[in-house]
């Protein structure tokens, strides 16, 4: 039977949301104009459980967001002394959650590199105890390649250095009070000056129950938290530029904040009743089979989502996330980064470092496997892409600028950390490295015999996929060269499985390859011109300066290669910067 842990963690979750009822009300349109209220910090947020809502929030009011730096700073030859990244960080302690995550890692790296003279950084990890989260922390980020640079930096004093910085915390954003333990959360509550959120779960069509519990009640507790805190200067949380995909955008979408029950469609968004819903649906698991139960909370995600004008349940949880730490914040400053589609390092500290699949890598990947060599998408859309190192040196900088003495508090700003409006790559373009990439250095079938594939083609629906598709299975299956019966029915069962995998990735996809809007990032624009000449090339995100096709033939698929594949399918060393 499914588990009930999801549901015990989260401790009552509805009865916190309460006041949302009357903050959500009919009476607000959406798009609403924003009330000019500051949102007072109550005293009473000592447990998850006892928070109450500001009084401008239950009766509907908005906080106010700073416009960030929507009039873009002049930008002179060295632009001054810049933001003043390095002193900002010096004796800066800092708490990161998700903190063996793909973003997180490499923002721990950069520091750590860049700015030896941090203080503290409190690493937050899911373990069951200390010594078990030592062992994630040694095992799943500092042992990693990543992190070679710095150990060559260091040398024989490596370890101790890192010793010196990074804290790993017991901790879950799941958990009531994050659950970390209660003398190392006094300490933190004492000592940190920037909480960085970077905590999420990234499945685009998870469990409602679960998403709603990472991403939207995930932030809610991180927040209650930060309330605490004696010395907090920053709320850094890392969200996505896709919650702002909800209803039929076209042209170029705004950095703007997402505020409490705003939606698209006819149906209010009332964040309390999705909560409900969710965690009452949750509590009858017992009664279905494990399998069936999972479906149907999948499936309730992605209708909830939808319902509501977002394309899954990934961005529409993220999405309430931030109308949720929107409306509790209070005093504290909060920088939002809405990073696009995140991908292998562009250079830093090493370029096409990457962990794991990310949105693009499967359908890269099968193409070059010979497996399919046709996509759903649009051929002309603006494929969103920005390289991890280029999202990590918007945040540092962005921390810098409004975590230091100067900046404007309490606020809110967030950043478009985005290529499709500076820089746009569309389908079409991303089809054309892969056929050149692949045709120069092809990966090998298990005969050692090179896989030679075809110019791809973008198909303009979701049945000419499924015709394509069949169509390829039916062929594989009819060659004259198949195997005894036995080895001919395992084949059979995995083409369909393959045949699954393909059909369900591309529906996922389909809302980011149809996407008609464009991501405005005219504040990380001016973030970037407030830099000085030295702190531009240490800390580089313009991404206009990005060579898309270097950076997928040379950069991204040899990291793929090197870092997901592990080399396996290469008949040689790939040519190329990853290599």
């Amino acid at each position: 039977m499914a588990s009930m842990s999801s549901v015990a963690r989260c401790h009552h979750p509805t009865s916190v949301l309460a006041p949302l009822r009357r903050s959500s009300s009919a009476s607000i349109p959406a798009r609403a104009v924003p009330v000019p209220v500051v949102a007072k910090a109550t005293a009473s947020c000592r447990s998850f459980g006892g928070w109450r809502w500001p009084p401008s929030i239950r009766g509907g009011g908005r906080a106010v967001a700073e416009s960030g730096a929507r009039a873009a700073s002049s930008v002179t030859d060295d632009n001054a002394g810049g933001i003043g990244i390095a002193d900002f960080y010096t004796g800066k302690n800092i708490l990161i959650t998700g903190g063996t995550g793909f973003v997180a890692k490499v923002l721990v790296e950069k520091i750590l590199r860049t700015n030896p003279t941090i203080g503290k950084i409190y690493i937050m990890v899911k373990a069951k105890d200390a010594q078990t989260a030592l062992e994630r922390l040694q095992k799943e980020v500092l042992d990693t390649e990543l992190f070679k640079s710095l150990e060559e930096i260091h040398g024989k004093d490596y370890e101790s250095f890192v010793a010196s910085k990074l804290i790993p915390v017991v901790g879950n954003v799941r958990d009531p009070g994050v659950g970390i333990a209660i003398e190392l959360a006094k300490e933190i509550t004492e000592e940190v000056d920037i909480i960085v959120n970077m905590a999420a779960n990234t499945t685009f069509d998870e469990r409602y129950d679960v998403a709603i519990d990472t991403n939207t009640l995930g932030p809610l507790r991180l927040m209650c938290f930060a309330h605490r805190f004696k010395r907090l200067k920053l709320f850094l949380h890392l969200s996505t530029a896709y919650v702002m995909n909800n209803g039929p955008r076209r042209g170029v979408v705004l950095e703007e904040p997402l505020y409490l029950g705003e939606h698209q469609n006819a149906v209010l968004l009332d964040i309390e009743a999705e909560m409900k819903l969710a965690f009452d649906d949750s509590t009858r698991q017992l009664k279905r089979p494990a399998a069936s139960f999972h479906k149907e909370m999948r499936d309730l995600g992605t209708q909830r989502a939808n319902l509501h004008g977002w394309p899954d349940t990934y961005v529409f949880t993220k999405a309430m996330g931030e109308m949720v730490i929107n409306a509790t914040r209070g005093q504290i400053p909060v920088v939002t980064m809405r990073p696009s589609i995140i991908e292998s390092t562009l250079k830093d500290p090493f370029p096409g470092w990457i962990q794991g699949n990310r949105v693009m890598d499967p359908s890269i990947l099968y193409y070059g496997k010979g497996q399919m060599s046709y996509f759903l998408a649009d051929p002309d859309c603006v494929l969103d892409v920005v390289p991890v190192d280029v999202v990590v040196n918007a945040m540092v900088a962005a921390m810098a600028k409004h975590g230091g003495a100067t900046a404007t508090v309490p606020g809110s700003c967030l950043y478009h950390v985005t290529s499709s409006t500076t820089n746009p790559m569309a389908a079409s373009d991303l089809g054309r490295y892969m056929y050149q990439h692949f045709s120069r250095w092809p990966l090998v079938d298990k005969a050692g015999r090179p896989i030679l594939v075809q110019p791809p083609s973008a198909l303009g629906s979701m049945e000419e996929l499924v015709r394509y598709v069949q169509r390829d299975m039916e062929e594989g299956g009819n060659a004259e060269d198949m195997p005894p019966s036995l080895q001919r029915e395992r084949r059979r069962l995995h083409a369909m499985a393959m045949e699954k995998q393909l059909l369900h990735l591309s529906r996922v996809y389909e809302p980011y390859t149809f996407c008609g809007g464009r991501f405005d990032s005219a504040n990380t624009e001016a973030l970037f011109a407030e830099m000085s000449a030295q702190e531009r090339e240490m800390f580089q995100f313009d991404v206009r300066s990005i060579d898309w096709m270097d950076y997928i033939t040379n950069v991204h698929i040899p990291g793929l290669r090197k870092h997901v594949l592990k080399g396996r399918g290469d008949q040689h060393a790939v040519s190329g910067a990853a290599s």
